[in-house]
């Protein structure tokens, strides 16, 4: 699971009549642009905005082709209520932060999904009562952002819960039906043969509605997967759950599934390298299958010892790899060759090492904003916690703010 953490034929462009269709329905948002070829929704690699040292997007996109970003994540507010919130914390309705980083994106001639859900946090379809209300929730963000593209993205603990997966479902088909063109990705655990019961239970509570997405994707990362050999199995395994759910064929099914992978060291220490991310592609793109992405592009950069110190990081990749190795494989599956070449790279200074928090202890109870020292590094608790070490997950209740 990510850790808070496209067929050939099936990604045809989005028509010129359902782009104007969705723009009746975004036209009032700030910075609505027009909708790319779904084969680059299909191939954005999640970006978060406002957490782990966010890189500079225009950079990603001149250093590599690139032309769409998955901003991640939309939750609800931590603090309780049915409305979209950036990371449980910043209200939707008065970004400006998030706006910006899309404006820039737009203005260089690409364009963004949201991601909704991930690992971390409350989700909206936990906490609002149906799927209408969950709908209109994030209804507010396609209108906000104007967007032609958005990921469902259900892991634990809602993938769990019944309630919160019947509305999460319930709302991505009246999203589907209410913003004609809208490009729908739905993002679940890998295993090793292909996802597990709730991942089951998630597609037959799509079946049940009679809800199609663009893709159906699955995470093939920690959960005992070895490279590249191991997450081609899996997504074979995945393409027959897709069959005997939906009754379709072999084709159809490679036309409605997607692989979401994550670059270098996973959560479990598992290894991803670029050979495997190679791996995948072929196999992606060989058997039409309608998406490729990867989590996350915060991380598609070298580690330095004080950005990892031998962990999985948040915003490197912990492998030997140049700037945004990783996301070229996401251009080559949208159909675009790479610049060659590799840009020179702008001297970074040396920062001085902030002053340290006080210590953390684990009989202190912590909530959201608190902030505290451990292993060098200041930390800042994304919400309520006691005794969970800093640093002991990446998507645990602790921010890393750098070393002190």
């Amino acid at each position: 699971m990510r850790r808070l953490r496209a067929c050939l034929g099936a990604a045809a462009a989005v028509t010129a009549a359902a782009a104007g269709t969705t723009a009746l329905v975004a036209g009032s948002a700030s910075g609505a642009a027009g909708a790319l070829d779904n084969r680059w929704y299909a191939a954005a690699p999640y970006l978060m905005p406002l957490d782990n040292d966010p890189p500079d997007p225009a950079a990603i996109m001149d250093a590599t082709g690139l032309k769409a970003f998955q901003l991640a994540f939309v939750l609800a507010p931590d603090g309780g209520g049915c409305s979209p919130t950036w990371g449980g914390t910043a209200p939707v309705s008065s970004d400006t932060a998030v706006q910006s980083v899309i404006n820039t994106i737009r203005a260089k001639g690409g364009d963004v999904s949201v991601s909704i859900g991930g690992y971390g946090g409350t989700k909206l379809g936990q906490a609002c009562a149906n799927a209408a209300s969950t709908a209109a929730a994030y209804q507010q963000v396609i209108t906000k952002y104007g967007l032609h593209a958005i990921d469902f993205d259900l892991e634990e603990p809602e993938y769990e819960n019944t309630a919160a997966i019947k509305n999460e479902i319930g709302a991505a088909k009246i999203l589907q039906q209410n913003n004609p063109g809208l490009y729908v990705s739905v993002t679940t655990a890998g295993t090793a043969d292909g996802t597990g019961w709730f991942g089951k239970q998630m597609l037959l509570e799509a079946k049940s509605q009679g809800f199609t997405p663009n893709n159906f994707s699955i995470m093939p990362f920690d959960g005992g997967f070895n490279g590249a050999a191991s997450q081609t199995g899996a997504l074979t395994n995945f393409n027959s759950v897709l069959q005997s759910t939906f009754g379709w064929d072999q084709a159809t099914a490679y036309a409605h599934e997607g692989f979401s992978g994550m670059n270098g060291r996973s959560d479990t220490g598992e290894y991803f390298t670029q050979a495997d991310f190679q791996t995948v592609l072929d196999y992606a793109t060989s058997h039409h299958m309608d998406r490729f992405t990867f989590w996350s592009l915060n991380r598609d950069r070298q580690c330095t010892p004080a950005d990892n110190g031998g962990r999985t990081s948040g915003i490197c990749s912990s492998v030997a790899q140049n700037s945004w190795d990783f996301a070229k494989y996401s251009v080559k599956f949208a159909g675009v060759t790479p610049p060659t070449g590799t840009p020179t790279p702008t001297p970074t200074p040396t920062p001085t090492p902030a002053s340290c928090k006080a210590a953390w202890s684990g009989a202190s109870v912590y909530t959201a904003g608190n902030e505290v020292s451990y292993g060098k590094h200041n930390w800042k608790a994304k919400w309520w916690t006691q005794n969970e070490t800093p640093g002991a997950s990446e998507w645990g209740p602790w921010q890393d703010e750098g070393a002190c």
